[in-house]
């Protein structure tokens, strides 16, 4: 209520102003005036518009519409997913496609143009092929067939297409202009079947504009041209070339005599056209001012490819341009052009790259500073100068990754290792039965992507470093990052979350300093991680040089070089890892590699696998000494009788006057060892001993005296012996791996943990949990500082059972039975002691050798709750060693000190004699 007075107030206000305008704004009045006649209009309601009659025929309309529109998008679905599963074709099935396309259009064009075929596709062919190619149309099937058989003997060199394509254009429309010319040059208005007897329609639109222009005496000679110059493109020859290809060409018919093979034609055929046509149109170039002799060249990526490809096929390739001495200084295009060109031919049945980019990164040229060696150079505020000189990642960061060996040889056949004893041939497995993998990865976008965050971060935090290199390993990729003067270490250490903050990548490894180099490394996981496959380890050159039976494949380093280890020299490993981190298949290549490299003569294993599923893919191969152990019980005593075994090695070796199992056994091949006279025993060489423990902790849990003391004895006497162990477990903690087991394992390879605390059990430093599973590890060998990143070598299941299947089919297993002492005794052990037996044989150890028979004694001594030893003095009692109870007072003692050993062997259940 109260705003209505206040809007009349308002009006009058608004009135009153309204004549104290000037007369300058009587035009600015009338608009409003004018306008206001259309809102009242717009007030008023439109009035309702009449409804259309409806059409019969509407509904009709509508109905064939959708229908319609349904089939052509149903169509068009069908013919979009053709397409897309013509993408997915693998680019050879394309190649071979294209090939049989062209094919099937030659074989129409001969029907239509040799056969006069009739029907619609005889009248197509006549108006597309003829009406074009006019009196030449008996040549265009011919032409077609050869453009496909192009397609399908040289499917891999896609970049003379264009060529020919361009060649093949310019000598049709040469030559079809030349003959519309000489029949006359009919014109449209003849009709058009005098252009078909002539040149076509393209020798029409070639020769026509000529001739009307300038005249058939000078239109003639630039078609002669253009046909002359297609077929130089056609045959890929400089002109400066006609010569010598004419020369080849009488040699080839007989007509010249052939001159020396250096001055043409060293490939001895005409099929490497695309290959010396490089060549010959570089002898054209002019020659290089001597002013400029020490100026590097421009490096061309065709001539690097040109390089490759002639290198993979094993024969020189001659070049008039000067090759540049090896210690010629290379840009960062040269390097990246190399790279690339090194892809094309890298891989050759599964062979890794030649070492092409190795080579040319070894003098590479960054500014004015050039690396002799992989080991960068620290120089004075690397980070200012780059910032300066604002080089490119490629310029200021060469790639230092080793490159692999250009040749992998098999191993060689050791004619020792083939004749057993008992004249039985045991042939190796061949490697043929392990897969190889591709090439590695050299440099990509992410590692440029990474260099520059780096130095974004190192600009930020206003630190003097610069990354003057990266090695791209399998799984992480280090960068080198030198510092510049008055620059401390910690202050690239101190940077380490905002390094993984700027990559993107919590797992950030900083190594300061890289062992061997003046540099600080910061290890960062690649997006892209690559499998390293276990034949690739094993084939490599080392592998075939070293023939020693204990030597094993275990995977490749950050370095970009294969890892691997012999056994004999760790002497005994800890392999340790959280479940899921790569243990079990660092176990699997281990046995793998064993198997390939050593008959059953050189190496015989003890397999212990509580966990009964790892190891069963190797039950009965005749490595083994006995069946795989699954029984930790069983598994103490198989470690007893090792030590029984290194004890009669041992004494052997005392007898005979050897310090090594190696020297005994080259003594006896060579007959330098003899036994005494009377004595009815055979030398024979003692075979490596390897002892693999899958779960080291199980052991633990049942019988931790036990296997430690066995496992002590064993890492401290067994090496001269040539017996070895392998301990694995997933729980790394102080009570499985004890302090006496880490003091005389002194080889470690761990995997990724759970913990930090995991890591110091493992490897006595931090490391450990930051690695990133599957396969990724830290290798630290006896001897080493600092651990080694690595990723673990992997073998497939079916690989292995091709490896076991063949070790079977050569021998069968020779199984000793003393290697598990308890199997046949325990099935007299009397039913009443049950599981109790060990504890049985220590409390009457206890009790005879004190002479005193107490419960308490027992609950103290041994552990134990008061029901038990209660049970036990009642076993005891029933088997005559303690006398009846006499209330509080200790039971008498009826076994003297003496017979301690007769009553144990009762109560094991053996036999007395």
């Amino acid at each position: 209520m109260a705003s209505r007075p206040s809007a009349a107030k308002k009006q009058p206000a608004k009135k009153a102003a309204a004549p104290s305008k000037a007369p300058a704004k009587a035009a600015a009045k009338k608009a409003p005036a004018k306008k206001a006649p259309a809102r009242k209009a717009a007030a008023k309601k439109a009035a309702p518009a009449p409804k259309p009659a409806p059409s019969p025929t509407g509904g009709v309309y509508r109905l064939v519409r959708a229908i319609w529109l349904g089939l052509a998008h149903a169509v068009g679905a069908v013919f979009r997913g053709i397409g897309n599963g013509a993408k997915n074709l693998d680019p050879a099935h394309r190649k071979d496609g294209l090939a049989l396309l062209l094919f099937a259009i030659a074989l129409i064009c001969a029907a239509g143009t040799w056969a006069d075929l009739r029907g619609p596709v005889g009248d197509l062919v006549e108006i597309l092929v003829t009406g074009s190619f006019g009196r030449l149309d008996l040549l265009v099937p011919i032409l077609v067939a050869a453009v496909a058989v192009r397609f399908i003997r040289h499917p891999e060199k896609p970049e003379a297409n264009g060529r020919i394509v361009i060649g093949l254009s310019a000598l049709v429309i040469g030559i079809l202009g030349q003959v519309h010319i000489a029949c006359g040059s009919p014109a449209r208005s003849a009709g058009m079947q005098a252009i078909r007897d002539a040149g076509g329609l393209i020798g029409w639109g070639a020769a026509t504009p000529l001739t009307y222009s300038m005249g058939e005496m000078l239109a003639v000679p630039l078609l002669v041209l253009l046909t002359i110059f297609g077929l130089l493109v056609v045959t890929a020859t400089p002109v400066n070339a006609v010569p010598q290809r004419l020369r080849a060409l009488g040699v080839r018919l007989g007509v010249l005599d052939a001159p020396e093979p250096d001055r043409f034609d060293e490939f001895g055929e005409f099929g490497a056209d695309d290959e010396r046509y490089d060549d010959q149109w570089r002898e054209a170039l002019p020659a290089r001012p001597r002013g400029h002799r020490n100026a590097p060249r421009e490096f061309d990526a065709e001539e690097a490819e040109q390089e490759a490809l002639a290198k993979r096929r094993g024969r020189p390739r001659r070049s008039a341009v000067p090759q540049p001495a090896m210690n010629r200084k290379l840009d960062a295009v040269d390097i990246a052009a190399a790279a690339a060109a090194d892809l094309d031919g890298a891989v050759l049945h599964g062979m890794p790259p030649s070492p092409l980019v190795a080579d040319l990164t070894q003098g590479v040229s960054v500014g004015d500073r050039e690396e002799t060696t992989p080991v960068p150079t620290p120089v004075p505020a690397p980070a200012k100068r780059a910032r300066q000189e604002k080089l490119s990642p490629e310029q200021a960061v060469p790639d230092l990754t080793k490159s692999a060996p250009e040749e992998i040889r098999d191993l060689p056949p050791r004619a020792e290792q083939l004749q057993l004893s008992g004249d039985i041939t045991y042939s190796l497995p061949s490697l043929d039965l392990l897969t190889r993998g591709g090439p590695g990865k050299s440099r990509s976008a992410a590692n440029d992507a990474i260099v520059d965050s780096l130095r974004q971060v190192f600009a930020e935090f206003k630190v003097d470093a610069d990354v003057t290199g990266f090695t791209r390993g399998p799984t992480v990729t280090r960068y080198e990052v030198t510092l510049g003067p008055a620059v401390k270490v910690e202050r690239i250490t101190a940077l380490t979350k905002n390094i993984a903050y700027a990559v993107a990548s919590p797992d950030v490894r900083i190594i300061s300093p890289i062992p061997g180099k003046s540099a600080v490394g910061i290890e960062i996981p690649n997006t892209d991680r690559e499998m390293v496959n276990l034949g690739d380890v094993l084939r490599l050159a080392d592998a075939a040089e070293d023939d020693h039976p204990m030597l094993v494949a275990l995977g490749k380093d950050v370095e970009g070089g294969y890892v691997m280890a012999n056994l004999a020299k760790m002497p005994h490993i800890l392999v340790a890892g959280a479940t899921g981190s790569g243990k079990s298949s660092c176990i699997n290549c281990l046995i793998t590699s064993i198997m390939v490299r050593a008959t059953p003569e050189d190496v015989r294993m003890v397999l212990v696998d509580p966990k009964r599923v790892e190891l069963t893919a190797y039950e009965g191969i005749p490595h083994l000494i006995t069946p795989i152990i699954t029984n930790p019980k069983r598994a103490a005593e198989a470690l007893q009788w090792v030590v029984r075994e290194m004890d009669l090695r041992y004494d052997d070796l005392a007898a005979y006057g050897f310090r090594h199992i190696d020297d005994f056994n080259e003594a006896i091949r060579n007959g330098k060892v003899k036994p005494p006279e009377g004595s009815e025993r055979e030398l024979q060489p003692y075979p490596y001993l390897l002892v693999i423990v899958d779960e080291l902790a199980d052991l633990m849990m049942v019988a931790p005296r036990d296997v430690e003391d066995a496992i002590v004895r064993i890492t401290q006497l067994a090496r001269a012996a040539g017996i070895h162990l392998v301990l694995a477990t997933q729980r790394p903690s102080v009570d499985v791996v004890t302090g006496l087991i880490k003091a005389n394992v002194p080889s470690r390879l761990a995997f990724a943990t759970s913990s930090l605390a995991d890591s110091r059990v493992i490897l006595d430093q931090p490391g450990a949990e930051k690695l990133i599973g599957k396969g990724d590890g830290l290798f630290l060998p006896m001897g080493a500082n600092k651990p080694t990143r690595m990723q673990g070598a992997f073998v497939t299941e079916a690989e292995v059972a091709e490896v076991v299947q063949h070790c079977k089919d050569q021998m069968a297993p020779v199984f000793r039975d003393d290697v598990t002492v308890g199997t046949k005794q325990k099935k007299e052990i009397d039913e009443d002691i049950g599981d109790d037996l060990d504890l049985l044989c220590q409390a009457a150890e206890l009790v005879v050798s004190t002479q005193f028979g107490s419960t308490s004694m027992l609950q103290r001594k041994l552990r134990v709750g008061f029901a038990k030893a209660g049970r036990l003095m009642d076993l005891m009692e029933s088997r005559n060693i303690v006398g009846p109870s006499e209330g509080s007072k200790a039971r008498d003692v009826l076994v003297k000190p003496d017979e301690l050993d007769g009553v144990l062997a009762v109560i094991r259940g053996e036999s007395e004699g």
